[in-house]
């Protein structure tokens, strides 16, 4: 089957999925496409909000007489960016694996390469390379961001073959 004939029948199958949902009926779709979705956990970037914040109030000093501010004002920014810090606390950075194509989220959206883009996979102890074509390569550490990195490699291992992209696992 062709990939555009495979994309229409996906296509097609979500939408009477969809459909069938609202109807409460199960879906038709059983061998639909596995996509393998190895999720980290972002500490970095909320933790150095955190020491920002730290920072911030430790310049300002609230509890001193010379401090001119308005406290309401103050204290919703400091909110905020505790709210921001969650908010990237709970946003997990994801790669996710399908027949044809890798998915990431970067800070400018959402990114997909397909085979023809990618150069090579690199896997070292710690960490997964993907080098791209054009553009940034992709790094996925163990030490950053707390990915699986045993699970993708084995994974990544099985997309390079099926999609001939060259794979190198370095060991130190």
């Amino acid at each position: 089957m062709s990939r555009s004939w495979e994309r229409m029948v996906t296509k097609n199958t979500k939408q009477i999925n969809k459909r069938r949902k609202k109807e409460g009926k199960k879906s038709i779709a059983p061998n639909a496409p596995q996509i393998d979705r190895f999720r980290g956990r972002n500490y970095v970037v909320p933790s150095l909000l955190v020491l920002l914040i730290l920072f911030y109030i430790l310049l300002s000093q609230p509890w001193s007489d010379r401090f001119l501010q308005d406290p309401t004002l103050f204290w919703v920014t400091i909110g905020c960016y505790v709210l921001l810090a969650v908010f990237y606390y709970f946003r997990r950075p994801y790669l996710a694996v399908s027949r044809d194509t890798l998915e990431t989220r970067k800070f400018t959206g959402y990114k997909t390469l397909r085979p023809s883009q990618i150069r090579k996979i690199v896997v070292q102890p710690g960490y997964v390379l993907i080098e791209s074509v054009k553009g940034t390569n992709w790094v996925f550490s163990k030490l950053m961001n707390r990915y699986p990195i045993a699970r993708m490699a084995e994974r990544l291992k099985v997309y390079a073959e099926v999609n001939q992209v060259e794979y190198e696992a370095k060991t130190k």
